[in-house]
C-alpha cells in the first residue's frame, strides 16, 4: 500500500510539473483562443444573418403596409361610387327585372353613370348588367356593345347567392385587352329580388405599376391575391400565373390568406424557394397585399461579409495552429524524456501495474508484475486482452482457478474499487486491487503483502494470546465470555474456574525465571489436556489461568473438572532440568446461578479462589454469597487501616528474647499490634497481609521502627530491641536513611538495634539487597534473618550477606523432644550458624523440654510463650526491672 501511494504521489507530482510549465499554459491558451475564435466568428455571423433576414423581413412589412394603406383608400372609393350607384337605381322603386331593364337602358342613364364615374382610369368604366348577365349600360359607350357576363364566376354567385353583395374576380377581358380585375355588386329590388349588377374593372397592370415602386431589389415580388387565393396581380408579372389559386398547400402558406398580418418564412408554393414572405389582408375588402423575398437574395450582403470573417478567422487560427504546432513539437520531446522516467518509475514499482481499456485490453503493464508472475512479455504486453492475460497466467502455473469466472467477476465489478487477496501456489499473498478509469476500463495493482499480512497476523496473535503459552489472554477470555453470557438468554449455562498457582513466586525467584517460565508452559499444557475442544483456556497474567467450561451449571461435574486439574497439576514438572513440585487454588463461579453480569461472574470466580488459597491452598471452592461478605470485610478492614496510623490506633508490644545460657532477657522483639476502636485487639495476621497488598506496610513499618527505638532508649543499656523490616520496606533505598533518622531522634546506640528481614528481600535482587544490607552494616546496626528454612534457603545467602543472627522458625520447634522430630535440622542450623559466628534464636518455644534441648543443641537465644508473651512497653518496663532487681 505505501509503495502504490509512493506511486500515486509520484505520478501526481510529474503532472503538476507539466501543468505549472509555460509551455503547458501556452498551448491550453492556445486552444481555447482558437475556440474562442471559432466561437466568436460563428456567433458574429450567426448575428450578422439574423440581422440581414430581419431587415428584409422589415423591408417587406413596410411595403406591405403601405400597399396594403394605399389599395384600402383606393377600393374604398371603388365600393362608395358603386353604392351611390346601386343605390339610386334602387332608389327608383324598381320591382322587376324587365322593368329593371327598360328604364337602365335609357340615356339618361349613361349620362348619370358618365358624369359619377369621370375621373376615373378603370379599363371598362362603370357598368350595368341586368339579371341575365347582358350589359344594359356603360360610362364608357353608348349605345352599349353586345356583352354577357352570364358565363362569369363572379355573376353566377351574386345571381344565385342573396346573401353575397360583392365579388372580385380576375377575368380574361371582353371590353378592353388582356385580363381584368372586376369587382361587382349585386343589384335587388325591395323585395329582394336579383335585378342585375353594377361593376367596375381594373388592369392587372394598373396595379403592378404601384408595386413597382416599392424597389424591393432582385429575387422579390409583389402580389395581390384574392382572400380565396385567386392571384389578381403580381410583379414579376406572369400572364399564366394571373387568375390562378394559390390557396393551398402547408399551413403556413394558408396563413397568408387566412390572417390579418403575416411575416415569416416558408417555401414559396411558386417557384419553390425559401422566401421571406410578409402579407396584408385590406380593411374593406377581401384582397391580401403579399410581398415576398428570396432568403439567397436577402442574405446576399450577408455572405459577403461571412466571406470576410470566415477568411480572418481562418488566417487567425491558421497561425493559432502554426504556433501550437512548434509548441507541440517541443513538449513531445519533453514528453518523451518524461515517459522514459515515468518507465523507468514504473518499473522499479514493489508492485505489479496493469491498465486496461474500455474494450477490456491491455494498456500499460509493468516488469513488476512480468516477474510477479513469472510470465513472458512477447505475450502479456499492450493489446493483449484481459482474459488472454489471464489464461496465461493459468497456463504457467500462477493462477489455478477458472479463468472464465474470474474474468467475469472481476469485468462485474470494475465499474467500482475493488480490493481482494489471493493466494499463489508458492503461498504467496498479493493483494490485488481494481480501481476504474475515468474513461472506461480500470487499472490494477498487484501487491506482495505476504509479510505484511503474516505481521498483522502475528500482532492481532499478540493482542490475543499470551507470548510465553500461547493461551487466550484476558482480552480474548473476555470477548469469548460476553458471547457466552448473550448465550445465557438461550438456556446454555456455563462455568469459569479461575486458576492460580501456588507459592509460584517462591520458584520464580529460587530456580530463576526460565524455569518459572517453563513450569507455566507445563502448567498451560495440562490444562489444555483437561478440557474439550468447547472450552476456553487463558492466561490472565503472572501465575494466574481460567478456564471457561461450556455447556454446564453441574456442581458435581464441576467438582470433578478441579479435581482433575489438581492432580495434573501436582504431577511433578521437569523445567530446564529442574523437577519442580507444584499446586493450585481454584475458584468456580457458575453462570447464571453466581449471576448473569460478565464482570459479577470474574469477581466472584476470583473471591471463590482466594478463598481456596486462604482456606489452605492446593484446593477448590466454588463461590457461595459468604465471600461476598468476606471481599466485603476485607475492603471495610483495608479502609480502616487506612486511617489506623493517623487516629493512633497502632501500639508496639514487645516479646523478650532470653538468653539459653544465663536465662535472661538480653532483648525484646517489637511487634505490631492494631486496638481497633469497635473490634477490639485486631490479630496481626487478619491486618498485616492487607497492610502488604495495600504498599500501607512501608509507612506503619517507619512508625514502628521510631517507636521501638524511643522506647528502647529507655532501657537498660545491655537490651537490644529488634524490629521486623518488611519486604517493601527493604525495596525502598532510602531505608538506611529512615534507620539513621530513627536512631538519631530517639538517642538509641546503632548497635542495640536489630532488623529482621526474611529470604523473600533477598532472592528478589541479589545485588541490590547487598547494597542496602552494606548500607545498614555501616550504620552499625545488626541484621537477623528472620523465618530460616520456611521459604527458598540458600546456603550462599550466608555466605554472600553480614548477617549477625538466624531465627529458626517455631515450624521446627513445635516438635522438638518428640521422636523423629526436627531436632537435627536446628542442630544443623546452630552449627553453620556458629561456623559463621552468627547466634541463633529459636522461636515458639513453649515448654520446658524444648528449651532444654535448645540448650543442649547449642542455640544462642529463645522467644515464647515459655517466657512471656508480647507485652506492652509499661509491662516490659516491670519485667525489665524484676530482672535487675533479681
Amino acid at each position: 500500500m505505501g509503495t502504490s501511494i509512493r506511486w500515486t504521489a509520484r505520478m501526481r507530482a510529474l503532472l503538476r510539473r507539466w501543468r505549472g510549465a509555460p509551455l503547458t499554459w501556452l498551448i491550453a491558451g492556445g486552444f481555447v483562443l482558437m475556440l474562442a475564435t471559432g466561437i466568436g466568428t460563428a456567433l458574429t455571423v450567426d448575428r450578422f444573418r439574423q440581422n440581414a433576414i430581419e431587415s428584409g423581413r422589415d423591408s417587406l412589412e413596410s411595403a406591405v403596409r403601405l400597399l396594403a394603406r394605399h389599395y384600402d383608400r383606393e377600393f374604398a372609393d371603388f365600393a362608395v361610387f358603386q353604392k351611390s350607384v346601386i343605390a339610386e337605381l334602387e332608389s327608383h322603386g324598381i320591382e322587376s327585372a324587365d322593368l329593371f331593364r327598360s328604364q337602365m337602358s335609357t340615356l339618361a342613364v349613361h349620362e348619370a353613370l358618365r358624369a359619377k364615374a369621370s375621373g376615373w382610369t378603370d379599363v371598362a368604366g362603370a357598368n350595368v348588367f341586368d339579371s341575365e348577365g347582358v350589359l344594359i349600360n356603360s360610362s364608357r359607350r353608348w349605345p352599349v356593345a353586345d356583352v354577357t357576363v352570364a358565363d362569369r364566376g363572379y355573376f353566377k354567385r351574386l345571381k344565385n347567392d342573396p346573401i353575397a353583395q360583392e365579388e372580385i374576380e380576375v377575368v380574361p377581358g371582353r371590353l378592353g385587352n388582356g385580363p381584368a380585375i372586376v369587382f361587382a355588386r349585386r343589384v335587388s329590388s325591395p323585395r329582394g329580388e336579383f335585378l342585375g349588377i353594377v361593376t367596375r374593372a381594373i388592369a392587372p397592370d394598373q396595379l403592378e405599376s404601384f408595386f413597382a415602386s416599392t424597389g424591393l431589389g432582385e429575387e422579390s415580388s409583389i402580389a395581390m391575391h384574392h382572400q380565396n387565393g385567386q392571384l389578381l396581380a403580381r410583379i414579376p408579372h406572369v400572364d399564366a400565373m394571373i387568375g390562378q389559386n394559390f390557396r393551398q398547400g402547408t399551413p403556413e402558406q394558408m396563413a397568408v390568406f387566412e390572417r390579418t398580418f403575416v411575416t415569416r418564412q416558408l417555401a414559396s408554393p411558386i417557384d419553390g424557394k425559401d422566401r421571406i414572405v410578409a402579407s396584408r389582408l385590406l380593411t374593406g375588402e377581401p384582397l391580401v397585399v403579399v410581398a415576398t423575398k428570396s432568403l439567397d437574395a436577402t442574405l446576399a450582403t450577408w455572405r459577403t461579409q461571412t466571406k470576410f470573417f470566415v477568411a480572418v478567422a481562418v488566417t487567425s487560427i491558421g497561425l493559432l495552429v502554426l504556433t501550437l504546432f512548434l509548441i507541440f513539437r517541443q513538449m513531445t520531446q519533453r514528453l518523451s524524456v518524461e515517459k522514459q522516467r515515468l518507465d523507468t518509475a514504473m518499473n522499479t514499482m514493489t508492485q505489479g501495474l496493469l491498465m486496461f481499456d474500455q474494450d477490456e485490453r491491455l494498456i500499460v503493464c509493468n516488469r513488476r508484475y512480468i516477474e510477479m508472475y513469472g510470465l513472458s512479455a512477447d505475450i502479456v504486453k499492450p493489446g493483449a486482452h484481459f482474459r488472454d492475460v489471464i489464461q496465461h497466467r493459468h497456463d504457467t502455473g500462477s493462477f489455478d482457478g477458472d479463468v472464465d469466472a474470474y474474468c467475469d467477476g472481476i469485468l462485474g465489478s470494475v465499474e467500482q474499487t475493488h480490493r481482494t487477496i489471493v493466494e499463489t501456489g508458492g503461498g504467496r499473498l498479493i493483494e490485488i486491487k481494481n480501481q476504474p478509469g475515468a474513461a472506461g476500463g480500470w487499472l490494477a495493482t498487484h501487491d506482495d503483502v505476504t509479510e505484511r499480512i503474516r505481521a498483522d497476523e502475528r500482532i492481532a496473535h499478540m493482542a490475543h494470546y499470551d507470548a510465553l503459552t500461547d493461551l487466550p489472554n484476558r482480552v480474548l477470555m473476555r470477548s469469548h465470555l460476553e458471547r457466552r453470557v448473550a448465550e445465557l438468554a438461550e438456556g446454555r449455562p456455563f462455568a469459569i474456574l479461575y486458576i492460580d498457582v501456588d507459592e509460584f513466586k517462591g520458584v520464580n525467584d529460587s530456580l530463576g525465571h526460565e524455569v518459572g517460565d517453563e513450569l507455566l508452559r507445563q502448567v498451560a499444557s495440562r490444562l489444555r489436556a483437561c478440557v474439550s475442544g468447547n472450552d476456553l483456556v487463558a492466561r490472565l497474567g503472572g501465575d494466574e489461568f481460567a478456564i471457561v467450561k461450556a455447556g454446564t451449571n453441574d456442581q458435581a461435574e464441576l467438582t470433578r473438572l478441579a479435581d482433575t486439574i489438581l492432580s495434573a497439576l501436582r504431577a511433578p514438572v521437569s523445567c530446564k532440568g529442574q523437577e519442580v513440585l507444584t499446586d493450585a487454588s481454584i475458584g468456580v463461579a457458575i453462570a447464571p446461578e453466581h449471576g448473569d453480569n460478565l464482570d459479577d461472574l470474574l469477581k466472584r470466580a476470583d473471591l471463590a479462589m482466594y478463598a481456596a488459597k486462604s482456606e489452605g491452598r492446593g484446593t477448590f471452592r466454588i463461590f457461595v454469597p459468604e465471600y461476598d461478605a468476606k471481599a466485603r470485610q476485607r475492603r471495610q478492614l483495608e479502609l480502616d487501616l487506612r486511617q489506623a496510623l493517623a487516629r493512633g490506633e497502632f501500639e508496639v508490644h514487645y516479646q523478650p528474647l532470653v538468653d539459653l545460657a544465663a536465662n535472661v532477657v538480653t532483648g525484646c522483639e517489637a511487634l505490631l499490634r492494631w486496638r481497633h476502636p469497635e473490634r477490639g485487639m485486631v490479630s496481626p495476621a487478619d491486618f498485616i497481609p492487607v497492610a502488604e497488598d495495600t504498599g500501607l506496610i512501608g509507612e506503619i513499618g517507619e512508625w514502628v521502627l521510631k517507636q521501638a527505638c524511643n522506647e528502647a532508649a529507655s532501657w537498660p543499656g545491655n537490651i537490644h530491641i529488634a524490629v521486623n523490616v518488611s519486604p517493601v520496606q527493604f525495596r525502598s533505598r532510602s531505608l538506611a536513611l529512615k534507620v539513621a533518622a530513627a536512631l538519631a531522634d530517639s538517642g538509641l546506640a546503632p548497635g542495640r538495634l536489630e532488623l529482621e528481614i526474611t529470604e523473600t528481600v533477598l532472592i528478589r535482587d541479589d545485588e541490590e539487597a547487598l547494597t542496602i544490607l552494606q548500607q545498614l552494616r555501616e550504620l552499625g546496626v545488626r541484621i537477623a534473618l528472620d523465618d530460616f528454612g520456611t521459604g527458598y534457603s540458600s546456603l550462599s545467602y550466608l555466605h554472600r550477606f553480614p548477617f549477625d543472627k538466624i531465627k529458626i522458625d517455631r515450624s521446627f520447634i513445635s516438635d522438638i523432644g518428640e521422636p523423629e522430630d526436627s531436632s537435627p535440622i536446628v542442630q544443623a542450623v546452630v552449627h553453620m550458624a556458629a561456623a559463621r559466628h552468627m547466634a541463633t534464636t529459636a522461636e515458639g518455644v513453649e515448654t520446658e523440654a524444648q528449651r532444654e534441648v535448645l540448650r543442649q543443641l547449642g542455640c544462642s537465644q529463645m522467644q515464647g510463650w515459655l517466657f512471656s508473651p508480647a507485652v506492652p512497653a509499661a509491662k516490659l518496663k516491670q519485667l525489665l526491672s524484676a530482672q535487675a532487681a533479681a
